[in-house]
C-alpha cells in the first residue's frame, strides 16, 4: 500500500505436496481459476501470481513480495513454496536448445530470462519441466518450470510437537591452576564453577584440558610417565562426580580432558560429555603432541563422533586435534552445530595455533566453536609448569555474526567464567543463504574427506 493505494499483490493458495509434485497445469492447480483447490490443511504454499502497478515497477517490490511469501511459509510451518514459472525468452532459442539446455544456460548466466533469472536469484530451484502449463504461452513454447523454495525451518506436524530450542547458552571456565591436595579439594572448585555457570541458565559448561593436573603433585617423586599414570587413577571417580553435578545443576558438562589407561594397557587423553539426564559418553584425543609422547608415552585415540544433546548436536576436539581440519569437517558432515575445544597451552605461540585454527574451523564448517584453557602455573608439577590462555566463542564471518567472528572472549591469563548465547537458527540461514557457503560449495566431484573403517 502506498498512500492508501494498492501497488502490489501476491496471490497464493495452500495445497498438498502430492498434488503438485508432478506434472500439472495452471487450470488444474487453481480449479480453473476458481481457487477452490485451496486446502488449509495442505503443506505447500503455491504461488499463483504477483502483480506490481506499472508506476511502481523498478523499485524491487516484486522481490519484497517474495520475501513476504517466504515469511508466510515459515510462519504457517509449510514445507515449501512451489509454482509453475514461465520461460518467456525460450522462443528465441527453441530451435537450438531443448528446455533443459536452455535452463542450464540461464543458471550459468549465459542467457537472461526475465522470469527464470529472477526466480533463481530468489533461491528457488527448478524441480522439473512441465508441458502445457499455460496452453496459450507461445513465448515459453507451452513449457514451464516447476520451481521450489524449501522452508529450512519446516517441522513435520505432530500432536506432541515442541518447537526445538534455537538459542543455546554456553559457559566456559578459564581455569586457574593451583595446588590441590585431594580430589575433594579439586571438586570444591569444580562445583563452584558449575554452580556459577548454571545460575545463568547455561545449557553447557566446558572445562579445559588436564584441568586436574594439580593432583599430579602427589606423584612428583616419581618420573613424569608414572606421575601421569598416577593421575589416571582418579579418572573414573572424576567422571562419576561430573555425572552427579550434571544432574544436580541441570547442565550438560564437557569435562575437559584427563588421562585414562584402557584395557589394552595404553595411556590415552580422554574426556566425557555428561548430560543433564544422567547419561554420558567419552571422547578421545586423536593426535598427541611430540612432548606428550616423549614425556608421558601417550597414545592417540581412534574414535571420532558427534553427540546428540537436548539442545544441539556437538563435537569435541581436544587441543591439538583442532589443528587438523579433517576431523571437524567429518563432524560437520554429521550435522555438528557447536564444536567444543578444551585446550592446555604453555606459551602464546602455542595458544595462537589453537585459537587461529579454532576460528578457521568455525568459518569453514559454518558452526560455533567454543574453546577453554587454563592459566597460571604449577611449580610443583613436572611438565606442567606454566599455562597461557584466552578462552572464547568463535562464529562464522557473515552479516548475521560479529564482523571479526568473535562472539565473546575472556580476559587473557585471568581466572574467570565466560557465558555467551549462540543462535542455531543463524547457522541454518548461513548454510542456505550465506554470502559464501563453505559446506554447500565443496567440490565433492573432485575430493572428499572420510573416516577409514
Amino acid at each position: 500500500m502506498v498512500d492508501e493505494k494498492i501497488v502490489g499483490c501476491a496471490l497464493s493458495i495452500i495445497v498438498n505436496y502430492d498434488d503438485v509434485k508432478n506434472d500439472h497445469t495452471y487450470a488444474q492447480v487453481t480449479g480453473k481459476e476458481t481457487f477452490n483447490t485451496h486446502n488449509p490443511k495442505g503443506n505447500i504454499l503455491y504461488g499463483i501470481e504477483v502483480f506490481i502497478h506499472p508506476q511502481y515497477r523498478g523499485l524491487r517490490l516484486a522481490r519484497r513480495m517474495y520475501e513476504y511469501r517466504k515469511e508466510l511459509c515459515e510462519t504457517l510451518n509449510l514445507k515449501a513454496i512451489m509454482f509453475g514459472g514461465r520461460i518467456p525468452n525460450y522462443y528465441k532459442y527453441s530451435d537450438q536448445l531443448r528446455p533443459k539446455e536452455y535452463i542450464d544456460k540461464v543458471k550459468q548466466k549465459e542467457i537472461f530470462d526475465p522470469v527464470l533469472t529472477f526466480q533463481l536469484s530468489n533461491d528457488f530451484h527448478v524441480r522439473k519441466v512441465m508441458r502445457n502449463y499455460l496452453p496459450n504461452d507461445e513465448e515459453s513454447k507451452h513449457y514451464a518450470c516447476l520451481l521450489q523454495w524449501d522452508n529450512i525451518y519446516y517441522q513435520e506436524p505432530t500432536e506432541e510437537y515442541i518447537a526445538p530450542k534455537t538459542t543455546v547458552r554456553v559457559g566456559l571456565v578459564q581455569w586457574q591452576m593451583r595446588s590441590y591436595q585431594t580430589l575433594d579439594d579439586l571438586f570444591e572448585q569444580v562445583e563452584f564453577f558449575v554452580d556459577a555457570v548454571s545460575d545463568y541458565k547455561s545449557d553447557f559448561i566446558l572445562f579445559p584440558e588436564y584441568f586436574n593436573a594439580p593432583l599430579m603433585a602427589k606423584f612428583n617423586n616419581e618420573g613424569e610417565s608414572q606421575a601421569i599414570r598416577g593421575l589416571a587413577a582418579y579418572t573414573e571417580e572424576i567422571r562419576e562426580r561430573f555425572v552427579k553435578l550434571a544432574i544436580s545443576y541441570n547442565i550438560n558438562i564437557i569435562t575437559g580432558s584427563m588421562p585414562l589407561i584402557k584395557e589394552d594397557g595404553l595411556l590415552y587423553n580422554v574426556g566425557f560429555l555428561c548430560r543433564r539426564d544422567g547419561s554420558f559418553e567419552m571422547y578421545e584425543k586423536l593426535h598427541v603432541t611430540p612432548d606428550e609422547i616423549k614425556s608421558w608415552g601417550l597414545s592417540g585415540g581412534k574414535a571420532l563422533q558427534t553427540f546428540d544433546t537436548d539442545c544441539a548436536k556437538i563435537g569435541v576436539l581436544i587441543c591439538y586435534d583442532v589443528e587438523f581440519p579433517e576431523l571437524s569437517r567429518i563432524m560437520a558432515d554429521q550435522g555438528m552445530q557447536i564444536l567444543f575445544v578444551p585446550f592446555l597451552t604453555d606459551t602464546q605461540n602455542a595458544y595462537s595455533r589453537v585459537k587461529v585454527c579454532a576460528h578457521a574451523r568455525a568459518i569453514e564448517n559454518e558452526c560455533f566453536v567454543v574453546i577453554a584453557g587454563s592459566v597460571g602455573n604449577l611449580p610443583r608439577v613436572h611438565n606442567m609448569d606454566i599455562q597461557y590462555a584466552q578462552s572464547g566463542v568463535f562464529t562464522p564471518c557473515d552479516f548475521a555474526f560479529p564482523t571479526d567472528g568473535k562472539r565473546a572472549e575472556a580476559t587473557p591469563n585471568t581466572e574467570m567464567i565466560l557465558v555467551s548465547d549462540v543462535d542455531l537458527d543463524l547457522l541454518n540461514e548461513l548454510h542456505t543463504y550465506g554470502s559464501v557457503r563453505n559446506l554447500k560449495d565443496r567440490r565433492s566431484d573432485l575430493y572428499e574427506v572420510r573416516m577409514k573403517k
